[in-house]
């Protein structure tokens, strides 16, 4: 038997109330600060234009919260503290920026500032109780796991990145050690679920077929032990499938773009209002980056590569360059995090993201939608439907700008990073819904400006 250390968790259901608490204290902030300036100077808050301003502040304000990581990801009251600055100051920056534009003063000072000097404890104190609550989680989930020892291997490796569910994993034990025995009679199971003062336990495929271990797990259901599948603990703690689920799980569940109309169509309506909106950044950045590239990244401006679509059709997907032109023939390759191809400039379009803005134009032709699998080069493609039977399921929806496999796993390099983002991919394909599509944008949207770039 082994045991494990805790693991801590990136964003999860423990973190709701705070980050609802967070927006929340937002809102009264700026409504109370507008309301008392409205008196003070005589007018009708709610009947100014100030009124639909004052929610567009709050907007930004949390948005600008989300972006620097509240409440979830300040582990210390430092870091915390320096989140909070970084985000009333950034959201104060913003709305003073569109009313430079403007050329009107959209808000008073007394309301951008004030909110500023409000908000920054306020910040501060929802991360302190978010990660009281999160400690008090993991305390409660105490995993206990039936596994051989090479899944136990591949979970405690998936548990060292970020989780989605706090949990302390208090104990592993393979399937053979779980057996009772009548020489001397034991339950072993029992026994170890009873010493480790297990909350939850979670059972690999091996224990799940095993009469004798099912039927200990049936005690400590009983004794108000929640039984997982190891399938089912890495989809609601993890956020994932595991690798050898994939097969079994690709059967099991509806895609919502193929067996939820609704959805489709809303996602697609989503998919261009996003797109347009791009399409304006892409109008107002494109000068800008035709002189960064005069300076330190010569050549085409464009990046053109073709990729593989829904329903496995192939299309040709837009980029701005970011490394040197390379031979004709050679453009399959995997492209390494640190490549040393990538130019000066180009490094900075990388870390920025901004080498994937002209993507808004394969949105608006329909060939990408803004959340998705990331579409792969035909012959990565071909290469991992060899290996991995199941591969093309991910074809059968609209590949995407940004992913669940993006916001949850590093920069894939290399086939075997590939089969691992696939396993995010497949959590994907089972959870489809707007609201974690929205989920995605907003943590894409995060890593963007905490300079999460390959």
């Amino acid at each position: 038997m082994l045991t494990s250390s805790a693991r801590g968790a990136d964003e999860t259901s423990v973190s709701r109330p705070g980050r609802t608490a967070l927006y929340l204290g937002t809102a009264i902030v700026v409504v109370g600060l507008s309301k008392a300036h409205a008196v003070a100077s005589g007018y009708v808050w709610s009947g100014s234009p100030r009124f639909a301003w004052s929610f567009a502040y709050i907007g930004l304000l949390c948005l600008s919260a989300y972006a620097f990581g509240l409440p979830e990801q300040t582990r210390t009251r430092r870091a915390a503290l320096w989140a909070a600055l970084l985000a009333t100051v950034g959201g104060a920056c913003l709305i003073s920026v569109i009313q430079l534009f403007a050329g009107d003063a959209l808000l008073p000072r007394f309301v951008v500032f004030g909110s500023v000097v409000v908000l920054v404890p306020w910040y501060v104190l929802c991360s302190t109780i978010t990660h009281d609550a999160d400690a008090r989680a993991s305390e409660r989930d105490r995993v206990m796991v039936v596994a051989s020892a090479d899944e136990i291997e591949s979970l405690e490796a998936d548990l060292t990145r970020a989780a989605e569910k706090p949990a302390l994993v208090v104990a592993w034990i393979t399937p053979g050690e779980a057996q009772s025995t009548s020489v001397p009679p034991s339950r072993p199971l029992l026994d170890a679920a009873r010493i480790a003062s297990a909350t939850v336990l979670v059972l690999s495929r091996a224990a799940q077929n095993d009469s004798d271990i099912v039927l200990q797990a049936s005690t400590l259901h009983e004794n108000g032990v929640r039984i997982r599948t190891l399938s089912l603990f890495y989809e609601q703690w993890l956020g994932k499938l595991p690798i050898a689920e994939l097969e079994r799980v690709s059967l099991l569940f509806d895609i919502g773009e193929l067996h939820a109309a609704w959805y489709g169509r809303m996602k697609r309506l989503l998919d261009i209002a996003l797109a347009l909106c791009g399409a304006v950044a892409l109008a107002m950045l494109t000068p800008c980056i035709v002189v960064g590239d005069l300076i330190a990244n010569r050549g085409p401006l464009f990046y053109r590569q073709e990729r593989t679509g829904r329903n496995g059709t192939t299309f040709e997907m837009l980029k701005f360059r970011s490394m040197r032109a390379c031979p004709r023939g050679d453009g399959d390759e995997w492209t390494a995090e640190d490549d040393v191809r990538v130019t000066p400039f180009g490094r900075i379009l990388r870390s920025s993201h901004l080498d994937e803005l002209p993507q808004v134009l394969n949105i608006l032709r329909g060939d990408l939608s803004v959340v998705g699998p990331r579409p792969e080069q035909p012959g990565v493609v071909d290469a991992l439907s060899d290996k991995i039977p199941f591969y093309s399921l991910r074809h059968l929806v609209r590949p995407g700008l940004t992913g669940w496999a993006q916001v949850k796993y590093h920069y894939a390099g290399s086939e075997a990073e590939a089969i691992e983002k696939l396993q995010y991919e497949f959590f994907y394909l089972r959870r489809q819904s707007l609201g974690l599509d929205l989920r995605i944008v907003g943590r894409t949207f995060r890593s963007v400006v905490m300079r999460e770039g390959r």
